[in-house]
Order: structure tokens, then sequence, then C-alpha cells
């Protein structure tokens, strides 16, 4: 049986799902485009799943038939005095460093068009679930900007400086099955078959013991950025950790 309801936000639904919670970016309307409040709401929702013993593992995914994320809302940058502000005012609350603060295992289930912040929020998620619909962009070099959440490093961290630098630089469209032929997700399955298996994925996972499963990302993520007689170092403490 499912938890009651969390509390609502504008932009962003939560629910929990025994030890999975579901986080669902709601502007459907607009392809669950990245806003202001969108911003405020998916923090306070990370933060409510990262600090919740009940829940054992996250699933993002986006509202609507269109897609998981179209990116930033542009409509926004007429509302500031240059599209350098308007993005500026977006990134004042570190989403991103919250993303990587949660230890808990996360799976995104993708959808449609999954552009901009949309890639850059899925490669901060642990497990990528695409359906064959799922189309990947990055635009902003064509709109004389670069990525501000991260792009230009988790996604070549995720699918590999060459193919990082085609989709930066190029705006190329990559489809579902070249996504994963890059890396870029895990699996891709049916559209209809999209949530039930990111859910089936994050409910395994929560099964896990979670003293374990933080410890592997942590070996993972922060290992990824020392040299590697310090990371066989964490590894070490982190694995004797297990045994106390």
């Amino acid at each position: 049986m499912s938890s009651p309801p969390e509390p609502a936000y504008e932009t962003v639904d939560l629910q929990k799902d025994g030890p999975v919670a579901h986080v669902v970016l709601s502007r459907p309307e607009v392809v669950n485009a990245y806003n202001v409040q969108m911003r405020d709401d998916l923090f306070q929702a990370l933060e409510a799943v990262r600090d919740d013993p009940d829940v054992r593992a996250v699933m993002l995914c986006g509202a609507g038939d269109r897609g998981f994320c179209a990116g930033a809302d542009l409509t926004e940058f007429g509302t500031a005095p240059s599209p350098v502000v308007a993005r500026q005012v977006r990134w004042e609350r570190d989403v991103w460093g919250l993303f990587l603060s949660i230890r808990k295992p996360m799976v995104a289930a993708l959808h449609g068009h999954v552009i901009g912040s949309g890639v850059e929020m899925a490669c901060l998620c642990d497990i990528r679930i695409a359906s064959e619909d799922a189309v990947f962009r990055m635009p902003e070099t064509g709109l004389s900007l670069v990525p501000a959440a991260g792009g230009t490093q988790t996604l070549a961290r995720v699918a590999g400086v060459g193919h990082a630098l085609e989709m930066l630089l190029t705006n190329a469209p990559v489809a579902a099955q070249q996504a994963a032929r890059y890396g870029l997700v895990h699996r891709v399955v049916p559209p209809a078959r999209l949530l039930d298996e990111a859910h089936r994925t994050a409910l395994s996972l929560a099964g896990m013991d979670p003293r374990a499963v933080t410890a592997a990302k942590e070996a993972l993520l922060s290992g990824a950025d020392m040299p590697l007689d310090a990371a066989l170092r964490l590894e070490a403490r982190l694995a004797e950790s297990l045994r106390i």
C-alpha cells in the first residue's frame, strides 16, 4: 500500500511507495521545463527524500507524454536583464550539489524530450532507463551559452569525452538506442514499460543493505576524483566500516 501523499509542491510531485520515493517533474504543459519554482520545489523534495529514513531509493521521472524535461524555461529569460542573469537566478540553490549529496540509489526514468538540464539531471542519477521514444540533446552552445548545471563534467564522465563533445558542440539529437551505446543510459524499454521497469529497479535497490549501497556510492563518486592509491585507501576504509 502506498504511503499518504507528501506535502504538495507547485512543479514537483513527491509520493512514497513503500521504501521508494517517486519524484516527478510536473509541468507537463511545457514538457517539464526547469524554472525557478521547479528549482525551489525540487530542492525541497530532494532534501525530504535524503533525510527520510524510510526512503531507501529514489525514482525520478517526468509527467506527461511529451518528455522528461525540455531543459531550462526560456520564457524566464525575458524577465531578467540578460540570459546570464536569468540562469544565475535559476541556479542560486545548489540543486545539483544536493543530487550528489544523496547516497541513496537514484533511478531516472527518461522518455520523450530529454534536453539540456534534463540530461544533466539524468547524469546525476545512478541508473538511467530510457523509453524507446527518448531523444537527448544539449542545445546550450547553439544559444551562445554553456551548460551551467554540470553538463560539461557529468556528461563526459557518463558518456565519454568524445560523445559529450559531439552532443555539446553539434546539438545533434541522440536517440535512445544510440544513448545506450554511448553509455548515457543503461537500458532501453518500450514506453509502456518505462515506469514499471524504473520502479522495479528502484525497489530492488531499496532491498539492499543501505550501508553497503551508501559505501559503494561514496567509493565510486568520491574515489573518481582521487589518485588511485588514495581511492583504494578510501575503498578499504569503507569496506572495513561495514564490518563494525
